[in-house]
């Protein structure tokens, strides 16, 4: 029977206060892909709203973001020089300071990194195809090439660790790179990087083969890695993989390596895929080779779905709701429950800290109906720094 409140230890000895993830969500506070004030704020204020708190998909390439901006002030976040660090530093300081854990995701955002066609630079991918949706062009890496970015997921890891991050994620989910390799859809390369199940496979071993390398070399111990992956592709017709394969990639990593942890991005915790009756924490969980633990984010809005969650998984992952409310974890540890926010409202949003381009993103994106999306709507008709300044002020 496991509970929200319970401890839970990784396999290398890292331990989180309670059965909570903060999941990583895009903050659109990067300047130059910096971390700037706003960045900082956000993450400070979220010192206690979960077990442990995974930073935001930052890239590791120079090619590897940004993706989704809209304004040179919206950047996603990167390190992919040492220039990166002092400002991860503040972060993972801000973070670790009421004791929970700061995990960094580390992605190359492959096709997604339309923006850094603004800045300059190139859009790569694993095969140069016709996607209908994409008007912008792509460069279809070389085996060279991908071996340079399996070595900057190494070099980013180092800087995460120098930084004072407790540990990485390897983001391999969500249509970015890895999963663009993984996916029969987008890669039809036939070298050691596609072809089959097995070579499709490749990047994303090679990349954790490099990661943990410069974990054992340079890290700490209890030193927490992570992995995380979209149970399914699988868009109508075009079918990228389907959860048998992603349960046999999950299985391979986590018997080749000492992943610390799987993390399932879904949109529905509770979604079941066409040919199966479990749900995808079921059915990757078998491929999940313990003691690895296993994470599932999609959904989990409540403490009541949090509690049903742990049915299937050792820790839930929170997105939307800690950006209502940065203190789930302290509330649920002391007897709070009952008093989450759980929308947003006037005195939510004073003590969320979340940054001018969040609010604006929450509020003109239909994607993110949120219980109080209208109040954060009225903001954005106002000079923001004069509704919620960095102390929680009006």
């Amino acid at each position: 029977m496991r509970n929200l409140t319970d401890k839970v230890t990784f396999r290398h000895g890292a331990t989180i206060s309670t059965r909570t993830a903060q999941s990583p969500m895009l903050t659109n506070s990067g300047l130059d892909e910096k971390i700037t004030q706003d960045t900082v704020d956000y993450y400070n204020m979220r010192s206690q709203s979960a077990g442990m708190v995974i930073v935001e998909y930052t890239s590791v390439s120079p090619n590897g973001g940004p993706s989704r901006s809209w304004a040179p002030n919206r950047e996603q976040l990167a390190i992919y020089n040492d220039n990166f660090v002092p400002g991860f530093k503040k972060i993972a300081e801000g973070l670790k300071k009421d004791g929970n854990k700061a995990i960094l995701q580390l992605v190359h955002s492959g096709r997604e990194a339309q923006y850094r066609i603004t800045l300059g630079g190139r859009v790569e991918v694993p095969s140069k195809i016709d996607f209908p949706w994409i008007d912008y062009p792509l460069h279809e890496l070389t085996e060279e090439e991908v071996w340079d970015i399996v070595h900057d997921f190494g070099t980013a890891t180092k800087r995460a660790i120098d930084s004072g991050f407790d540990g990485v994620e390897i983001h391999g989910a969500n249509h970015y790179l890895l999963q663009e390799f993984f996916s029969s859809f987008s890669n039809v390369r036939n070298d050691f990087w596609g072809g089959n199940l097995e070579k499709r496979m490749n990047f994303a071993i090679e990349v954790a083969r490099e990661v943990f390398r410069v974990v054992e070399e340079y890290a700490p111990k209890d030193f927490i890695v992570g992995y995380r992956i979209s149970p399914e592709e699988v868009h109508g017709d075009n079918i990228g993989y389907t959860w048998h394969e992603s349960q046999q990639l999950v299985n391979k990593l986590s018997t080749d390596f000492e992943f610390d942890y799987v993390h399932l991005s879904t949109n529905d915790y509770t979604a079941t895929p066409i040919d199966s009756d479990k749900n995808y924490a079921q059915l990757l969980g078998k491929g999940v080779q313990k003691p690895a633990l296993i994470l599932i984010a999609g959904g989990i809005h409540t403490v009541e779905k949090m509690e049903d969650a742990l049915n299937d998984v050792d820790i839930v992952s929170l997105g939307r709701p800690t950006l209502i409310d940065p203190q789930i974890a302290y509330k649920l540890k002391t007897g709070q429950a009952d008093k989450i926010f759980l929308e947003f409202n006037e005195e939510s949003v004073k003590k969320s800290h979340l940054t001018p381009g969040l609010i604006e993103l929450l509020a003109n994106t239909d994607y993110f109906a949120m219980p109080g999306i209208e109040y954060l709507k009225t903001l954005t008709n106002t000079k923001l720094d004069d509704v919620v300044t960095h102390d929680g002020t009006k």
